[in-house]
């Protein structure tokens, strides 16, 4: 529907795609990735100047432990730690019973002391009840963000939360547009949200929650879906802009990676990672590895 259109014209082109193709938020997050990138190279600028300009060159980056083991976590984290890789740390909860995941999380806590900071995300595994347990434990092991306790629909019951606890509430699947946001913001929501590209239909999205998002006061988080270099590229772009980030990144998904598609990988020290410099999103494919594991559609 969109071959033979101009690749400049990217606001009439998401205008054409969005009347007739609804949702297929992580495609046309792809889309709009790849026209930024070429109008960039065209113009000889980076993403983040076609968003606006950067406004940070070196974002922070967490790590998520996920062994489930809890010495092993410790170790992981002290060495992640000790190479200067990364500074916070977040663990996925709410498959296990509370107590048993209060009890790892408020070990790595208590190992970790004031060296690190630990959140948790909860990934929707509770009803409102049980939060009201699971987050008075957390809060009191020193846990400094909870995501998406509770499903992502009930936003009377996450606002209840947040009122609730010192402790903020992370909102990430109750949050993927504007929109949403706005509604959250307009329910008396007072905690952070999740930013991700891939759920705001693209880069441009993303940053339209972040607008709404600051004006109702909530801090920002950049978040992932795990995506690999050019995804995570996009991203850094878009996160650059912002004033604040309150909670920082996670963007950590090319480091999962054993091989890559660029020729250079994007530079991971001092606890988080740099902005890459360049026309478009300042990185290069490498032709012969995207050929190598490219497979036929």
């Amino acid at each position: 529907m969109l071959l033979g259109e101009p690749s400049d014209a990217i606001n009439h082109l998401r205008a054409r795609l969005d009347r007739q193709a609804r949702g297929n938020a992580i495609a046309k997050s792809a889309l709009e990735t790849a026209l930024l990138d070429a109008q960039g190279k065209r113009l000889g600028v980076p993403v983040a100047t076609l968003l606006g300009g950067s406004r940070h060159v070196h974002l922070p980056v967490l790590w998520t432990l996920a062994s489930g083991d809890t010495r092993q976590d410790i170790d992981e984290a002290e060495q992640r730690l000790n190479d200067r890789r990364h500074c916070d740390f977040k663990l996925k909860i709410g498959a296990n019973a509370v107590d048993e995941d209060v009890r790892h999380v408020a070990a790595i806590k208590a190992a970790l002391g004031d060296r690190a900071g630990v959140r948790v995300d909860v990934n929707q595994a509770w009803d409102e009840a049980t939060a009201v347990r699971g987050i008075a434990a957390l809060q009191d092991a020193g846990v400094e963000l909870i995501e998406q306790p509770i499903p992502a629909r009930d936003h009377d019951g996450l606002v209840r939360l947040a009122d609730r606890f010192r402790v903020p509430l992370l909102a990430d699947e109750a949050v993927a547009d504007a929109r949403d946001g706005m509604t959250l913001a307009t329910a008396g929501f007072s905690g952070a949200v999740a930013l991700k590209i891939a759920k705001s239909a693209g880069p441009r999205g993303a940053l339209a929650l972040a607008e709404v998002a600051r004006a109702a006061g909530h801090g920002l988080y950049g978040g992932t879906m795990l995506e690999g270099t050019i995804g995570t590229a996009a991203s850094l772009h878009a996160w650059s802009t912002l004033g604040e980030l309150r909670w920082g990144t996670e963007m950590f998904g090319p480091l999962l990676l054993r091989d890559d598609i660029v020729t250079t990988p994007l530079d991971y020290h001092e606890f988080g990672v740099d902005l890459p410099f360049g026309p478009g999103l300042g990185i290069t494919l490498d032709e012969d590895k995207l050929a190598h594991y490219a497979r036929p559609a």
